[in-house]
């Protein structure tokens, strides 16, 4: 089944490619959206390009495009995902982040589509010729081919979870409505979205929100949010280390029996997506038992979107610990995709296999050893800089004087 709308998916994209070979003609179409929107936020705030993506022709397989658990699930490659996001088209608008609060056609028509629970059928029509669209990013998925909208018209149902449309019309904040979605099973990734279009929140405070800010924001929200509880738990009893890799972005997790702290070390060595010099680049972030006051500006949305699974597995264990993680960008991490990746890298360390230990020297051994044989990577100096670290020693050597 899985690999059967794999294959079909992929053949699909051949077969469009040969049929818009002249992308210069394409002007009308009949397609359906993922459903995904797209909130630029590169034009000067509080102007931003508002896009509906889609496919160039209506597809049965659509959420596929715009479905980044199912693409981690099933081990796509890079390729794949640069294939499938290449073959969207983005007709954007252009849009007042306030524009959320007034009736205006173009961006009903997106939120409409944003808070859809399956794809949404679409007629298209564009100003001018389709044209490239921007291929790297650190925090937002690629988001295809870009043309400006000149007219667009929804031509099915669109269904809204129930849930959703009754927060929608409360009167909360819209912290307060992510956090009631998230424990009614809405992930991330739909509530980044819902978010970026403005329909949650106060009346008078709701607005379009670019979606690069939309998904870090909601992966501090959901962070802090599982923060509250897990403050309040035991520490867990063991060292626990886990490990693994997702598309050359590999994740060594350390969790230390201690009140909760959390620190991120990126490497990102030669010749991968972000780095193209002979020497590896490092940057590191973190925070303690209070938390961070400010963004972690370093290592940016990478940070958060790393925090959200360590904490949602320290929940679903009702602990709290010191986590120290360290991630290791290989070569062959060669296309930024954004931060997805990393969320979803760090799930998959965290579904591997569990080694515990019994005090710090072992797991940190053990850490160094297994940097140098699967990551060709040792962590040595890592480990000597980490402030969580020495944090922890520290406490540790309080608590036996005491």
């Amino acid at each position: 089944m899985v690999g059967d709308i794999k294959f079909e998916v992929i053949k699909k994209l051949a077969d469009t490619r040969f049929k818009y070979k002249n992308l210069d003609k394409i002007s009308e179409l009949n397609t359906n959206s993922p459903p995904s929107v797209f909130i630029g936020s590169k034009l000067r705030y509080p102007l931003v390009n508002v896009g509906i993506l889609s496919p160039l022709e209506k597809d049965e397989d659509a959420w596929v495009y715009d479905d980044a658990k199912y693409w981690a699930k099933y081990d796509f490659g890079i390729r794949d995902v640069i294939n499938l996001r290449d073959n969207l088209l983005n007709s954007r608008f252009l849009s007042k982040v306030t524009d959320s609060r007034l009736n205006k056609k173009f961006v009903q028509i997106a939120q409409e589509i944003a808070i859809a629970s399956k794809p949404v059928d679409v007629e298209i029509e564009l100003k001018k010729k389709v044209g490239p669209g921007t291929k790297k990013d650190r925090v937002v998925l690629p988001q295809g081919m870009m043309a400006p909208l000149k007219k667009a018209r929804i031509t099915s149902n669109v269904k809204v979870n129930k849930k959703l449309d009754r927060v929608m019309n409360d009167e909360i904040k819209s912290v307060e409505a992510v956090e009631i979605l998230y424990k009614n099973n809405f992930d991330e990734y739909s509530l980044s979205k819902i978010l970026s279009v403005g329909v949650l929140g106060l009346k008078k405070d709701k607005k379009l929100v670019p979606t690069r800010w939309s998904i870090t924001a909601t992966d501090d929200m959901l962070g802090k949010q599982l923060l509250e509880k897990i403050r309040g738990y035991k520490w867990i009893e063991d060292y626990e280390l886990f490990f693994g890799e997702f598309m050359g972005n590999c994740y060594l997790l350390m969790f230390f029996p201690n009140v909760f702290g959390y620190e991120l070390f990126e490497l990102y060595l030669p010749g991968s997506s972000w780095n193209p010099s002979k020497s590896i680049k490092a940057a590191t972030d973190m925070e303690t038992y209070s938390g961070r006051k400010g963004y972690a500006s370093n290592t940016a949305g990478g940070y958060y979107a790393a925090r959200l699974p360590v904490l949602e597995y320290l929940e679903s264990i009702k602990r709290q610990a010191g986590v120290l993680a360290i991630r290791i960008e290989l070569p062959t991490y060669w296309a930024g995709l954004g931060v997805w990746v990393v969320r979803e890298s760090v799930r998959k360390a965290l579904w591997n296999k569990k080694f515990k230990f019994d005090d710090m020297k072992d797991i940190l051994d053990s850490s160094r050893k297994i940097g140098m044989i699967r990551f060709g990577f040792d962590t040595s100096k890592i480990l000597r800089k980490s402030k969580l670290l020495e944090q922890i020693k520290t406490q540790m050597t309080l608590g036996k004087w005491f």
